[in-house]
């Protein structure tokens, strides 16, 4: 029999997880950390997959403007990857922008492929004052920023 994943709101019983996943993309420098209690006040924006009842996957969904909103935090547990988790896990999200009336979803990434499978194209991370204003600020490389824009529009 073939497992069965499913995509869910997440809820605050799920944040030591979410914290696990998130904490092993960023301890590699590609994810930025998000702390437990940032978990906690942010878990409203959260999405979880689950395989057979096992968490495996997150993301969460950011909105930068009156019509833009930015996927964060995807990611999937090791041992997982390959498997499709993180496509219902974006087209979940792209729901979720549509029920907000949302027309561009953006991401910054280094899974590039990824994105442009599921209908994703590159942009000049330029065209995101939101974001560079919202996040990048505050980060440490906001001056040698390495990571590549996806964007996708749902209009």
């Amino acid at each position: 029999m073939k497992a069965t994943v499913t995509v869910r709101k997440a809820s605050s019983e799920d944040v030591e997880k979410l914290y696990h996943i998130i904490q092993g993309y960023a301890q590699q420098g590609i994810m930025l950390p998000r702390s437990i209690e940032t978990l906690h006040q942010q878990i409203d924006t959260f999405v979880v997959a689950e395989l057979d009842e096992v968490l495996v996957g997150c993301g969460s969904l950011t909105r930068l403007g009156p019509d833009l909103v930015e996927i964060r935090s995807l990611g999937i547990s090791e041992g997982y990857k390959g498997q499709g988790i993180g496509g219902k896990l974006v087209a979940f999200l792209e729901g979720q922008a549509r029920s907000m009336n949302i027309v561009k979803i953006m991401a910054l990434t280094y899974e590039v492929a990824f994105f442009l499978k599921n209908g994703f194209t590159l942009v000049p991370k330029e065209i995101f004052p939101e974001k560079v204003w919202k996040d990048c600020i505050h980060c440490k490389k906001q001056y040698c920023c390495d990571e590549i824009a996806v964007l996708k529009r749902l209009d």
